[in-house]
């Protein structure tokens, strides 16, 4: 694909960039122009492949490992992307985790992995991020399409803490749109990653929920991201994107 410019000159970090609608996000703002960072906990290779693809745009990039888990590591990279890049004007929350099962099954362990990595991480990066943004700053949060319709039973904590991310987005917009830094989520539907591949056993049950019936790419997401990250988006905060076939219909 050919390289745009809508993002030459900015800075983004995209956590947990390493694989799925994180490396196609990264991938996508460097095709836009933007100089990259990504997160990574165990994927280091994947991290540095997205990194060699990204310097092969002309862009600069770079991996950094850091668990979303982990208070000090959730802010910290972004105070260590924007040192690497020389500033940061775009945040991408998109590291998290998913875990499904029935509500008694459930451990106090699992509560607190999931919400510190999908809610207490995405709010300290970006309170971080905001921080360091000037005008024209974006943060957008990767949601889901359980925040609109959860089909069945077995998501209770995961739809919980993806719905808490957008009441993070909306409250954030009001908060910072008067430094001119703009917050907004997007909603993938199933998508096929290697979490939640288009073959696995539960997808075509998951696609047949889609009004296209079918599954959307991670880069189909990563082009909404990119986007509300690009300066036609700059009258667009607080706002909701489903990216998801019609599954919320």
């Amino acid at each position: 694909m050919t390289s745009r410019t809508n993002l030459r000159g900015r800075t983004a970090l995209v956590t947990g960039g390493s694989r799925g609608i994180g490396a196609a996000t990264a991938r996508r703002l460097a095709r836009e122009g933007a100089d990259v960072a990504v997160t990574y906990v165990h994927g280091k290779d994947a991290a540095e492949n997205v990194v060699r693809d990204i310097e092969a745009l002309g862009r600069r990039a770079v991996a950094l490992r850091a668990d979303s888990a982990d208070a000090a590591e959730a802010a910290g990279a972004v105070r260590r992307a924007a040192e690497e890049l020389g500033g940061l004007d775009v945040l991408v929350n998109n590291a998290a985790v998913g875990l499904m099962g029935p509500l008694e099954s459930l451990s106090l362990t699992d509560v607190d992995r999931l919400l510190a990595v999908n809610v207490r991480g995405a709010f300290l990066a970006a309170q971080s991020a905001a921080s360091l943004m000037g005008s024209g700053g974006r943060i957008i949060t990767v949601g889901s399409c359980v925040t609109a319709r959860v089909p069945g039973p077995g998501a209770t904590l995961y739809a919980m803490s993806k719905s808490a991310v957008v009441g993070l987005t909306k409250a954030l917009a009001r908060e910072l749109a008067g430094r001119g830094i703009t917050a907004n989520v997007v909603h993938p539907g199933p998508t096929d990653t290697d979490m939640n591949p288009a073959d696995g056993p539960y997808a075509s049950g998951q696609a047949a929920m889609t009004a296209l019936g079918r599954y959307g790419t991670a880069e189909e997401v990563a082009s909404m991201v990119a986007f509300l990250a690009g300066p036609d988006a700059a009258y667009v905060t607080g706002a909701e994107f489903s990216v998801d076939g019609g599954y919320g219909a």
